[in-house]
C-alpha cells in the first residue's frame, strides 16, 4: 500500500496489533515523536504515555507504559512492557495500574526509576479523569 508502513506492538505475550499505518505517535522518552512512511532508522525507549496509531480505517490509542521502539523507512515495532487499549479499558482497569505505579515508585531506587513511576501515574491519572 502507498503511504503505509507496517506497524506492530508486541507485549511479552503476544502481537497486540499488527496494521498498515499510515502515521504513529510514539511516547519517547526524549519526547513525543511522529513516524510516517519512509521515516529515518532510529531505536528509542519509550516513557509512559499515548501510542497513537492513525490506520486507513481510523486512530487507535493505546497507553504504554514501558519499552522500545525500533523504526526504519518500512516499519515500526513497539516492544511494550505494559500496554492496553483505551477504547476497552475501564475506570477500575485504570485505578488498578495507577496502584501498580505507586508500588513502583515507593520502591524505585533511584532518580529514573522514580521519575519513569511518577510520569506513569501522572499520565494514568489524566486517563483516569477522561474514562470518569
Amino acid at each position: 500500500m502507498a503511504g503505509t508502513f507496517k506497524f506492530e506492538l508486541v507485549s511479552p505475550e503476544r502481537v497486540l496489533l499488527s496494521v498498515d499505518a499510515e502515521q504513529a505517535m510514539v511516547p519517547g522518552v526524549d519526547g513525543d515523536f511522529t513516524v510516517f512512511p519512509g521515516h529515518a532508522p532510529l531505536i528509542s525507549t519509550l516513557r509512559p504515555g499515548l501510542l497513537e496509531v492513525l490506520t486507513p480505517a481510523g486512530k487507535k490509542q493505546i497507553f504504554v507504559k514501558t519499552g522500545f521502539a525500533d523504526v526504519n523507512a518500512a516499519s515500526v515495532t513497539v516492544l511494550a512492557e505494559t500496554a492496553f487499549d483505551l477504547a476497552g479499558i475501564s475506570a477500575a482497569q485504570i485505578a488498578d495500574e495507577i496502584a501498580k505505579a505507586e508500588a513502583d515508585l515507593a520502591a524505585a531506587k533511584d532518580d529514573d526509576a522514580r521519575t519513569l513511576a511518577q510520569t506513569a501515574i501522572d499520565r494514568l491519572r489524566s486517563l483516569g479523569s477522561k474514562a470518569a
